[in-house]
Parts: structure tokens; C-alpha cells; sequence
């Protein structure tokens, strides 16, 4: 499931379904979402109908009275009920910041500022959002960019419902990928000029991590944060909350169907690998930053190996790259064997063991191309993945110290390989 939903002049609008609680239950798809301003949409456009067809019935938007007077709010419809709940008190001009301003503590700072300045409102949008789970209705919350006031709120709710730190964090972090977009608009409605401040529009995942920690610091928890600052029950808040958005994960699939990668679909390549380093740097694992690949990085692969994409039903479930030659990582080399890269799954959607049929798909095209030997190589430094190839029955046979990946500093690897005749 590819949490952005497509609008022509949304580029934030996210589906919080599908994310695993603690207890092994999922948020149920379709009946939470967070967006951008939605004041961008129209009546009788594609967009406006996308929307509609969504049902939602409860519409929170988080800007101040200033802000919608400006750019205007959603258009009012029968079909849901409109509630402005400004949860900022003390406004200040991201794009005007210094260059010397660090993202992280700079708006964990001010993420502590709304969470204690907009109490009042912050409660009214939780009781919304219990009141629309409970009737089972779709709710829909944002503010402008859908990062920082949008993302502080899907926090506390996604804490709420169960859900882990690391996915809180990674699901702030999913606003890079409209970074591109939302600096575009910036700049279309601010005469071409450029925001003085690098962080604009952005959303590194060590905001939240912070904001996260300080509020831990100061009130126990989410929880000690509800109960204390915003006088709720937090129990009861989380009890109704988990029994009306949680359902029980999957536990049938369909079968995974295999598709040679086209040329048309080198976006959704590179909205899959952001999407994992995303998933990744919210771990901790320092090993793809997001926007690394671009289009002309897959349409390469695809002119000269092969790229193929994994469905299941009509739902993306990963990709993987196979190359016939890896000088980079391994030297020249007979034409023995393929060589596997970018072995890729959707974070939180992918069936169980999406990366093991991969790889046996991999390996079944290097068969029919006569080869012997399925080839890769993992980071050095990532012994995790390391253990997972060795299960699947790769063996560690070399390190190549310094790869030169393209990216302009070399990194060390180590070399695995499987034979398969």
C-alpha cells in the first residue's frame, strides 16, 4: 500500500492505515487520514471527486483563522463536518529562518510549545477523532504543509492506538518524499524566490525523536502527556481508540505475481527505495538516504540487467534489481553468475517473507539464463542483513573494502554468494 494518495494539488495527503499496534492488530485502512491543506482543493475537479470518494465526515484543519482567510479552507459539503482547531499559538516564519538552524531541536522545540500552548484544541481533536472512530466514519486532519502541526497530532494518536516509536517517527519522516513538491508551491507563490532556511519543508526523522523524547522527559509518556496536560483519560481515550481503528492483521495473502519493470515505472522505484530509507533511518540503520536513485538510476538497470516488480493482488510488494556484471564490488569477472541489488519490500504491507520470494525469483532468472552462481553483497557494517542472506543460504566469500557506488565516497562490503546448479 503506497501511503500517498495521488491529488494533483496535494502532494501530502496519507492513508495512516496498515501500521502495526502492539498488539499485533493494524490500523484499519481508509479511516484515518492526515494531509496538507486541503484549501487546495476545488469543487468539480478530479481532485474534489477523489476526495468525495474517500466518505470522509469529519474534516480537522489545524491552521490558524489567518491562514485560511488567505489561502482559503476545504469547500464546504454536506458530506462532512468542518472544525478549525489552531493548535499553534505562537506563529513564527519557518522560510525566513538562518541557515545555521538545526532542524531537529529547533522544531522539537517548537512541537513542545503547541503541545502545551494548545491544550484545549489538541483535546477537541482527539475527542473528534474518538467520536468519528466510534461512529465509524473517515476523518481527515491538516494544516498546511500536513508536517509539523499534522504530524505532531498522528503522533499522539498513533501512540494512542499502540503503535512503536520507531514508526511514529518514520511516519513524520514520509513528508521528504513531498519535500520537492511543497517547495515548489513555496516558491510559486513567493515569485521564484527560494526559503532562506535549508529546512524548509523538510522533515528529518530526528524532529520527532526529539519531540518525542523531551515530551517523555517532562510527562512519563504520550500517555502521562494526555492524562496531565490535557485532562483526559488516556486509558479510556486508548481503549476507545484501539477497539474502533484496529482490526486484526492479515493472516491469508494472495500469491506474489512478477512483472519485468517498464520504463513508466521508474517513479514508483524510486518512491519505494525513499520510502525504505525512510523506514530505515527511523532504526537507526545508516545505510540509504532517501533521493540517492533517481528515474535514470532504474532506466540504466532496466536497459542493461533487468528490474522486476512483486504484486500482491493489485497492491506493490517490492522490486529487486539483477545485474550480469558488478565490477564495482567484485572485480572483472567471468559471466558466471547474476548479481542481486536492491532487494526491496513495502514497509508494513508486504506479505510475510516478500524477501525470501524475491530472491528465489532472482536466483530462477539467473537459471534461465544458465548462470551458476546468484550473487550480492550487503554493507559491512550491516551484519543484520549479513545473518539474513547467510539463512537464505548465501556464503560470506570475500569484503571488498572501498565500493564505489556512484555516490561519491567509497564504503566497504561484504560479498555473499549461493550456488545454483
Amino acid at each position: 500500500m503506497d501511503r500517498h494518495i495521488r491529488f494533483d494539488a496535494l502532494h501530502n495527503f496519507r492513508d495512516l492505515g496498515g501500521y502495526r499496534a502492539a498488539d499485533g492488530r493494524r490500523v484499519r485502512p481508509g479511516r484515518l487520514y492526515r494531509a496538507d491543506s486541503l484549501g487546495k482543493l476545488t469543487r468539480d475537479t478530479p481532485d474534489w471527486s477523489r476526495f468525495l470518494s474517500l466518505n470522509i465526515g469529519t474534516v480537522i484543519d489545524l491552521r490558524y483563522d489567518w491562514e485560511i482567510e488567505a489561502r482559503g479552507r476545504i469547500p464546504q459539503d454536506d458530506s462532512f463536518s468542518y472544525h478549525n482547531l489552531s493548535i499553534e499559538h505562537r506563529p513564527y516564519n519557518q522560510a525566513a529562518l538562518g541557515p545555521d538552524i538545526a532542524p531537529g531541536p529547533y522544531l522539537a522545540e517548537r512541537f513542545m510549545e503547541v503541545a502545551e500552548d494548545g491544550t484545549k484544541e489538541i483535546r477537541q481533536a482527539l475527542e473528534l477523532v474518538a467520536e468519528s472512530a466510534q461512529s465509524g466514519t473517515p476523518l481527515a486532519f491538516h494544516c498546511a504543509s500536513g508536517k509539523d502541526r499534522t504530524g505532531e497530532l498522528a503522533a499522539l494518536i498513533l501512540s494512542l492506538l499502540g503503535v512503536d516509536e520507531h514508526t511514529i517517527i518514520e511516519d513524520f519522516s514520509l513528508t521528504e518524499l513531498a519535500t520537492s513538491s511543497l517547495l515548489a508551491d513555496w516558491r510559486k507563490r513567493n515569485d521564484g524566490r527560494s526559503p532562506n532556511w535549508p529546512g524548509f519543508a523538510r522533515a528529518p526523522e530526528s524532529v520527532m525523536r526529539l519531540f518525542l523524547q523531551l515530551l517523555k522527559e517532562r510527562y512519563g509518556s504520550v500517555e502521562g502527556y494526555v492524562t496531565k496536560a490535557l485532562g483526559m483519560d488516556a486509558e479510556v481515550l486508548s481503549s476507545k481508540l484501539r477497539e474502533n481503528l484496529l482490526e486484526p492483521a492479515p493472516t491469508t495473502w494472495h500469491p506474489l505475481t512478477y512483472r519485468r519493470a517498464q520504463p513508466a515505472d521508474a517513479t514508483t522505484l524510486v518512491h519505494l527505495r525513499d520510502s525504505l530509507s525512510l523506514w530505515m533511518l527511523a532504526r537507526g540503520i545508516d545505510q540509504w538516504k532517501p533521493q540517492e536513485k533517481t528515474e535514470s538510476h532504474f532506466l540504466t538497470r532496466m536497459q542493461e540487467g533487468e528490474v522486476w516488480l512483486a504484486h500482491t493482488g493489485n497492491t506493490l510488494s517490492g522490486a529487486y534489481e539483477l545485474w550480469w556484471t558488478d565490477e564495482a564490488a567484485w572485480g572483472p569477472r567471468p559471466a558466471d553468475a547474476g548479481y542481486i541489488h536492491r532487494l526491496m519490500t513495502t514497509p508494513h504491507t508486504a506479505p510475510p517473507n516478500t524477501g525470501r520470494d524475491l530472491l528465489t525469483h532472482a536466483e530462477s532468472r539467473i537459471r534461465e539464463a544458465g548462470l551458476p552462481y546468484a550473487r550480492l553483497d550487503c554493507l559491512s557494517t550491516n551484519p543484520r542483513l549479513r545473518t539474513y542472506y547467510e539463512s537464505a543460504g548465501y556464503t560470506v566469500v570475500g569484503e571488498q573494502p572501498a565500493k564505489d557506488g556512484g555516490l561519491g565516497s567509497p564504503y566497504a562490503v561484504t560479498l555473499l554468494e549461493k550456488p545454483l546448479q
